[in-house]
């Protein structure tokens, strides 16, 4: 045997390192202490992504209703696929509430702990309540989307 493995023979460890919990452990008990913090980063969210706009948040109707628009144009007369009996405009429409939704989690929640770095060094929080935010922030958007499906 070598040297290096007989000092390791004789080395005892005392000290075993273990995951605190399990993988998924989410610790919703600590985010719903958090709810107030939760609940203004979710009103942070909704006002500064169209805070500096001339429509504001009548944004969240235009977009789906000139996207719903282009897709009828550009599908409906253009390629001319077809809808299978379903009017076209709610079935553009409702795909695109859905992607709209699914496209904003998944691009905001990949940017959040870059962008909010500064605030987990100074106070502590759930780490867990900032993507919370953004998904419920989009939550709120695909809400109004959903009304305005439902009104077409």
């Amino acid at each position: 045997m070598s040297e290096l493995s007989k000092d390791m023979e004789a080395e005892h460890w005392d000290q075993v390192i273990e995951p605190r919990g399990k993988l998924l452990d989410l610790n919703l008990k600590e985010v719903w202490r958090y709810r107030d913090l939760l609940w203004l980063f979710v009103k942070r969210d909704f006002t500064a992504q169209y805070k500096q706009t001339i429509l504001g948040p009548l944004w969240h109707f235009i977009q789906p209703i000139f996207t719903t628009l282009m897709f009828l144009f550009i599908f409906g007369r253009i390629a001319n696929i077809p809808t299978d009996g379903i009017d076209a405009i709610p079935f553009y429409m409702s795909g695109i509430a859905i992607w709209n939704y699914f496209s904003a989690c998944l691009t905001a929640t990949s940017s959040t702990f870059v962008a909010n770095a500064g605030i987990f060094g100074k106070v502590y929080f759930p780490r867990l309540v900032i993507p919370l935010s953004t998904v419920m922030s989009n939550i709120v958007k695909f809400g109004i989307q959903f009304l305005l499906l439902l009104a077409v």
